[in-house]
C-alpha cells in the first residue's frame, strides 16, 4: 500500500511540473508570439483557468508528500521526501508572495484595462515562475531518489 502511495506522489507531483515546465517554456512563448492583443488575452485566460486548479494540485501534492514522509519516517529514503516537501512549501511560499498578487491582476486585463506596464509585470511573473518550476523539478527529482 505504501508502494501505491509513493508511485501515486511521484506521479502527482511529476504532472503539475510538467504542466509548469509547458506554461514557462511552451504556452507563454505561443502567447508572446501571437499577433496585437491576442498573446494578452490567451495569458488573461491562463491565469484563470491554471488559477483556479493549481492551487489544489500544488497542495494535494504538499500533502501527499507529508503522508508519504510520515507513513515512512524510519526507512531509507525519508530524508529526500522531507527535502521534497521544504521545497514543495517554498513553491506554495513563492506562489502566494511573488506569482499570484501579478495573476490576480493580469487575469482581469483585457486590452481595453490593462495598465501600460503590463509586459514588465508578464516578464516579472515569468522570471518569478522560472525560479518555481526550478524548485519543483528538484522536489520531484528529489522523490523519484527516494524511490531507489
Amino acid at each position: 500500500m505504501l508502494s501505491a502511495l509513493e508511485v501515486f506522489t511521484t506521479v502527482v507531483v511529476g504532472l503539475m511540473v510538467g504542466v509548469e515546465f509547458s506554461v514557462a517554456f511552451v504556452i507563454n512563448r505561443i502567447f508572446n508570439a501571437l499577433p496585437e492583443d491576442s498573446g494578452q488575452l490567451g495569458r488573461a485566460h491562463g491565469g484563470r483557468m491554471l488559477g483556479a486548479v493549481m492551487p489544489v494540485w500544488y497542495i494535494t501534492s504538499l500533502i501527499l508528500v507529508a503522508v508519504w514522509a510520515i507513513a515512512r519516517w524510519h526507512h531509507h529514503g525519508t530524508g529526500l521526501v522531507v527535502a521534497a516537501g521544504a521545497l514543495m512549501i517554498l513553491s506554495v511560499i513563492m506562489s502566494i508572495l511573488l506569482l499570484v498578487p501579478i495573476n490576480n491582476r493580469g487575469k482581469t486585463w483585457t486590452p481595453e484595462n490593462r495598465p501600460e506596464d503590463w509586459k514588465e509585470q508578464m516578464n516579472r511573473w515569468d522570471r518569478y515562475h522560472y525560479v518555481r518550476v526550478a524548485v519543483i523539478i528538484a522536489a520531484f527529482a528529489l522523490l523519484v531518489a527516494a524511490l531507489a
